[in-house]
C-alpha cells in the first residue's frame, strides 16, 4: 500500500495580500469520502478525506471565491468523484479531468455540461495510471474550449516542448512547468519556456513551488524563476494553491496563508497580481465575473 500523505495545515494564516474579486485558486485536489471513492492501485500515495467543504473554508479565509478541481492522480482516470463534486458545487468549482486517450466527444461534451474546462496529461515518470499526451483528446478539447494541462518530469520541458506546440487550443503548464529551481533561468528547459511563451497559447501556473525544489519555504531559489517568467509574460500567468500538498513526506508542510503571500514578492506590482488572481484565471477557467456587490466591497 502506498504512504498515507500528510495532511495539509489546518489552520492558513489571513495573507496580507488582499484577493481582488473573483479570484481562483487555480489547482486543488479533493479526496473522499473514502468509503465512496477508493484510490487507484496505482496511486503512488493515498490520503485521508479532503473534502471540498474544508476547501471552501479555507478559501474563505484567503479571500478565494472559486477553484479549480484537477483530478488528483490518486483517482486514476476515474471521474466519478469530480463530477459527484462539480454537481453539488456548479458555482464554485471548475474541473480539470485525467481522461483516457479513447474517451468519445459524448462523454467529454457529458462533462463539459458538468463544468469541466480542461483535459490534464502527464509526463511518463508521474505514473503509467495516468494519461500521456493525445493528439486526439486535445482536439476535442480544443474544439469544446478547453484548456490543455501538461505536466512534465522536473527538467523534462524540453522533450516535450514542439511536441504540445502542436496541439490545438491553449495549454497550461503545471507548476512552473516542472523546472529545476537549481539551475535558474539559465538553463535550457527555461529558454524552452520561453519560447513556448512567446507562441502566445501556453500559460503557467504559479504553483507548487516545492515541487520545484528540495528547499523549505519560502523556496529561495524559485523566487527569480518567479519573477522572470511574471516579467516575460504577465499576461499568461495564472495561480495555484495545489492544496492539499500531497506528497510532502520529509518535508516541512506550507502554511497556505504564508503561499499565497508569496505571490507579493514574485508579482509586486498589484494590477498585475489582480490580472493573475482574477481576469486570468477567470477568463482561462470560465469562471464568471464577480457580481456588482462582490466587487464594490473588493
Amino acid at each position: 500500500m502506498p504512504p498515507l500523505t500528510l495532511p495539509p495545515d489546518p489552520n492558513p494564516r489571513t495573507p496580507k495580500l488582499r484577493c481582488p474579486p473573483g479570484s481562483v485558486d487555480c489547482q486543488i485536489h479533493l479526496f473522499g469520502p473514502a468509503t465512496e471513492y477508493p484510490f487507484d492501485p496505482g496511486s503512488k500515495y493515498i490520503s485521508a478525506d479532503m473534502l471540498p467543504e474544508e476547501s471552501i473554508r479555507i478559501q474563505d479565509i484567503l479571500g478565494l471565491d472559486h477553484a479549480v478541481i484537477v483530478s488528483g492522480g490518486g483517482y486514476g482516470m476515474d471521474t466519478r468523484h469530480l463530477c459527484d463534486t462539480l454537481r453539488r458545487f456548479p458555482d464554485r468549482f471548475r474541473g480539470v479531468a485525467l481522461l483516457p486517450g479513447d474517451t468519445t466527444q459524448a462523454e467529454m461534451e457529458r462533462l463539459h455540461g458538468l463544468g469541466v474546462r480542461g483535459t490534464r496529461f502527464v509526463a511518463p515518470r508521474h505514473g503509467l495510471h495516468l494519461p500521456q499526451i493525445s493528439e486526439r483528446v486535445a482536439a476535442i478539447a480544443a474544439e469544446l474550449g478547453w484548456v490543455i494541462q501538461f505536466y512534465p518530469g522536473r527538467g523534462e520541458l524540453e522533450e516535450f516542448a514542439d511536441r504540445l506546440l502542436a496541439l490545438p487550443g491553449r495549454i497550461v503548464l503545471d507548476h512552473f512547468a516542472a523546472l529545476d529551481a537549481r539551475s535558474g533561468i539559465d538553463q535550457p528547459a527555461f529558454r524552452a519556456l520561453l519560447r513556448m511563451l512567446d507562441s502566445g497559447r501556453v500559460w503557467v501556473r504559479l504553483s507548487g513551488p516545492m515541487r520545484c525544489t528540495q528547499e523549505e519555504f519560502p523556496y529561495p531559489s524559485v523566487t527569480p524563476i518567479a519573477r522572470a517568467l511574471v516579467a516575460h509574460a504577465p499576461e499568461r500567468m495564472v495561480w495555484g494553491s495545489d492544496w492539499p500538498h500531497v506528497n510532502m513526506q520529509g518535508r516541512v508542510m506550507p502554511n497556505d496563508g504564508d503561499l499565497l503571500d508569496l505571490l507579493l514578492d514574485w508579482a509586486p506590482d498589484e494590477a498585475v497580481r489582480n490580472r493573475i488572481l482574477s481576469d486570468q484565471a477567470r477568463e482561462l477557467y470560465d469562471f464568471p465575473a464577480p457580481s456588482c456587490a462582490k466587487a464594490s466591497e473588493g
